[in-house]
């Protein structure tokens, strides 16, 4: 599999104001313009020459200029304490942590509780995620396998991310990444992520048809994404 070619640094000016990006090409089809805690990141196909890549930013400026001004004024998510009987909202439901000290770690989940052995030297918050990424592989698979044949096509291959703003991707080989993190969301915020990377393997893109394709998997796509977009900045970090 050859490789990408490295990330590049550009600047453009958008009303009067200079803004650096990233830009990294791939073998995708579209321009893609993506904002996080970095700033600007643009993806884009090996030969899209860089005044079309210009042109798009521009086109939305005011979007970019927004989205960058609040993740500057955003405050940065509060530490989530990993104790005993702390309460964490996991797929919707409040779920009290039993941590108790131990010689090597472990966990189990009951309905309403998770229960952590820690041992000592290790951060507790450590042993909490890696119980909550075993449940969300566990979940992800089932919510695949039941939206993957409505499209016609098989459960693809899974694999867990972790990053900060993004929460689920599609490869143009059909694999799906999900991030860990929406465990901590609403089952029905976890089924629209898992719907919108499904309908990527009809339509590789954001055009109105890819829109089309997660509405027959969920109806009500749009108030999903919207609830997502608020919830994700109120996850706790641990």
């Amino acid at each position: 599999m050859p490789l990408r070619p490295p990330e590049t640094r550009h600047r453009i000016v958008l009303a009067g104001q200079a803004v650096d990006f990233a830009l990294q090409r791939s073998a995708r089809r579209s321009i893609g313009l993506r904002i996080d805690h970095r700033g600007l990141r643009v993806g884009a196909p090996l030969r899209a020459p860089l005044r079309d890549i210009e042109t798009l930013i521009r086109e939305h400026g005011i979007w970019v200029l927004d989205k960058l001004a609040d993740w500057r004024e955003r405050p940065p998510p509060e530490r989530f304490a990993v104790i005993d009987g702390a309460l964490l909202e996991i797929l919707g439901t409040p779920t009290r942590l039993r941590v108790v000290p131990a010689t090597r770690a472990a966990s189990a989940f009951s309905a309403d509780e998770i229960h952590l052995a820690v041992p000592a030297g290790t951060a507790p918050g450590k042993v909490l995620e890696n119980a909550l990424r075993h449940q969300a592989r566990t979940l992800f698979a089932a919510r695949l396998a039941h939206f993957a044949p409505q499209l016609g096509v098989a459960p693809p291959p899974l694999r867990l991310s972790s990053a900060r703003t993004r929460w689920g991707s599609c490869s143009a080989r059909g694999n799906i990444a999900l991030n860990w993190r929406l465990i901590l969301m609403p089952p029905a915020i976890v089924d629209y992520v898992v719907c919108h990377e499904l309908a990527h393997l009809k339509e590789m893109n954001h055009s109105p048809r890819f829109w089309s394709v997660v509405e027959q998997l969920c109806p009500n796509w749009k108030a999903q994404r919207n609830e997502l977009r608020r919830l994700g900045r109120q996850l706790p970090q641990f």
